[in-house]
């Protein structure tokens, strides 16, 4: 009998900067109110951009319109006791953008109480009510000019309609 094969979550993120403020969002979790950039899961037919554009649309109320990918980060959180069952992998694929102002009676997604600005040492400051050690990962990366073109991260067409062999 075989093992059941290891998967890691896919993920994004949206880096929203204007006027060397960061846009994040304060979210309901297990451990409390934390912050994070505008991210969330890949869902199945969806390419990592579409799924930046709508993950960040859901949880700030925003267009956002990616213009770089920042990075692809590969993270692994203990989420448990500490056993070997208690950990959880994250392959995040980070967009650099921009985002629009709030879209009128748009409300923000479940479980994200609010979205703030915040500056590079404010970001790093609140670094202990961060979600995950990503959101400055992306940040400080997204600061030292990491820009990767769009196109670096592409979507095969069997994403609208599976591909069979044969």
């Amino acid at each position: 009998m075989s093992a059941a094969r290891w998967t890691p979550n896919v993920t994004v993120a949206a880096i929203i900067e204007a006027d060397g403020r960061y846009l994040l969002v304060e979210e309901e979790t297990r451990e409390g109110l934390r912050l994070n950039n505008p991210a969330g899961h890949l869902e199945r037919g969806e390419s990592p951009l579409q799924a930046v554009v709508r993950e960040a649309l859901e949880e700030t109320a925003r267009t956002f319109s990616p213009a770089a990918l920042v990075g692809i980060y590969l993270a692994r959180f203990d989420i448990g006791g500490g056993g070997a069952d208690d950990d959880v992998t994250y392959l995040r694929f980070a967009y650099a953008g921009t985002a629009g102002e709030p879209l009128p009676g748009r409300k923000l997604d479940t479980g994200i109480v609010r979205t703030l600005w915040l500056t590079a040492a404010e970001v790093r400051a609140s670094a202990a009510r961060h979600r995950s050690p990503l959101v400055l990962q992306g940040i400080e990366d997204h600061l030292a000019g990491r820009r990767h073109p769009l196109d670096v991260v592409s979507a095969h067409p069997s994403l609208a309609r599976p591909w069979r062999p044969g």
